[in-house]
């Protein structure tokens, strides 16, 4: 017996399609992400060649990299993050739009890697939330394609229109000053 979903999850009657907002969603952004390149160090090459026709990640509708944040719902943050550099990242993120999405890819990027200096920041997480990271000294090409499609599985997952639904901290936090 196949149990295997195909596209979104739905029922087809006649020429009406049943599903969950969720599912059809999850299926357009998952099927569309467009990343934000943060290149700050050697990863940054690997994440280049994963564009390129080898690697081609533009199967996995990914291939529109964006260089405005306001533009960019994922970002791949790959090499080493400097204190100086740390605050510009975060500024950054804060000016793409809701959903959201960030990629630490390689050892400098998740941990700090080598460097245990008073300049390098001990991982991107403690200035911005990670949801995929990417092992390796400079990580290949096929893990970066590898965390996407991990980051393309986590998407499908989300609770979409609760999160539609729900009001956001910012406007909630105005609110109350207001009031």
């Amino acid at each position: 017996m196949n149990t295997q979903t195909v596209a979104y999850d739905s029922k087809v009657e006649g020429e009406v399609i049943v599903t969950r907002a969720d599912a059809v969603i999850n299926w357009i952004r998952k099927n569309s992400v467009w990343p934000m390149p943060m290149g700050l160090a050697c990863c940054a090459i690997e994440l280049m060649a994963a564009g390129g026709s080898r690697f081609d990640i533009s199967r996995f509708g990914m291939e529109v990299m964006r260089f405005s944040p306001r533009q960019a719902d994922c970002m791949i943050v790959a090499g080493t993050v400097t204190y100086k550099m740390a605050e510009v990242v975060r500024r950054i993120y804060e000016q793409m739009g809701d959903p959201k999405w960030v990629v630490a890819m390689g050892a400098c990027a998740s941990s700090g890697g080598m460097y245990r200096s008073y300049a390098t920041l001990q991982g991107v997480d403690r200035v911005v939330p990670v949801d995929v990271y990417i092992s390796g000294c400079p990580p290949r090409p096929e893990a970066l394609l590898d965390a996407m499609i991990k980051l393309q599985e986590k998407i499908k997952n989300e609770n979409s229109v609760k999160n539609l639904l729900a009001e956001h901290p910012v406007k909630k936090i105005r609110q109350d000053a207001a009031s």
